[in-house]
């Protein structure tokens, strides 16, 4: 495979299984610096499988994963932090700290055991606050909050790890519609604005399209399609990775293709 100078993440015919359950199978994809990129497919998929696999939460497979050209395998706990941030899917729990210490905990790969946090962490962790629209709550405990406040509190810390790249599982899992409509909003502003490179799991497909430049499509843990955001709303790439037609228009404020929504 051909590697271009600006990738980021490269993955190279990456198999992962568990007992004999194989749940990716050769996987292969690169994603450049400054990308958009959502990971869609059916239930059981892979996506998430996928997206714990580069951030390292999963071990092993066959294959190749590096971020900034080195196998991931080959960094520190550390050195792997400052390339990578992850913001995992919504779970309900809620951690027992106030929202300025869960976002100081991001600092962690500049912090030392056995000194206080710096000017410069402080810094970082109020402008990663104020991006996010939360400083308000900052000495909330997290458990005060609704969903989708929790929500930008963890994109929050994973700003304040000032990461080049910010893995997402289901961002807006449970929000309702302006809270889910923020969260996308945010996660645009971050990636325009900062350059930051985003990978995001998401079963809303018309959102992934709206959102994303590429969309990693993956059916029964394969890739079933890699590619412009545009190109996936088509009628046949659709079918073949939901097993389903549906039916598609234009968005009448952005011009893109969408799913239209079905009656039951």
């Amino acid at each position: 495979m051909e590697i271009m100078d600006n990738v980021i993440i490269d993955i190279e015919s990456f198999s992962f299984s568990v007992g004999d359950k194989e749940i990716l199978k050769d996987v292969s994809m690169s994603v450049c610096e400054g990308d958009y990129v959502s990971i869609v497919g059916p239930n059981g998929a892979g996506k998430t499988t996928l997206l714990k696999c580069i951030s390292r939460i999963l071990r092993g497979g066959r294959g190749r994963i590096a971020v900034a050209g080195r196998r991931i395998e080959e960094y520190s706990q550390k050195e792997f932090a400052l390339k990578v941030s992850y913001v995992p899917q919504a779970d309900g729990r809620h951690a027992p700290f106030t929202v300025r210490e869960f976002v100081l905990m991001g600092r962690y790969p500049y912090l030392s055991p056995f000194s206080p946090p710096r000017s410069s962490d402080m810094d970082a962790v109020q402008e990663a606050m104020e991006v996010t629209g939360i400083s308000e709550f900052s000495e909330r405990f997290l458990g005060t909050l609704s969903g989708g406040e929790r929500q930008k509190v963890y994109i929050a810390a994973a700003l304040a790890q000032e990461a080049q790249v910010l893995l997402l599982d289901e961002p807006t899992t449970f929000l309702d519609p302006k809270h889910e409509s923020d969260i996308y909003r945010l996660l645009a502003e971050i990636n325009r604005d900062r350059g930051v490179t985003i990978v995001s799991v998401t079963h809303d497909i018309n959102s992934a399209v709206l959102t994303s430049r590429i969309v990693l499509a993956l059916k029964n843990g394969a890739v079933a399609f890699c590619g412009p955001a545009e190109e996936f709303m088509d009628e046949e790439v659709l079918r073949n990775i939901y097993e389903k037609s549906f039916s598609l228009m234009q968005h009448p404020r952005y011009g893109r293709t969408i799913i239209a929504p079905e009656v039951p």
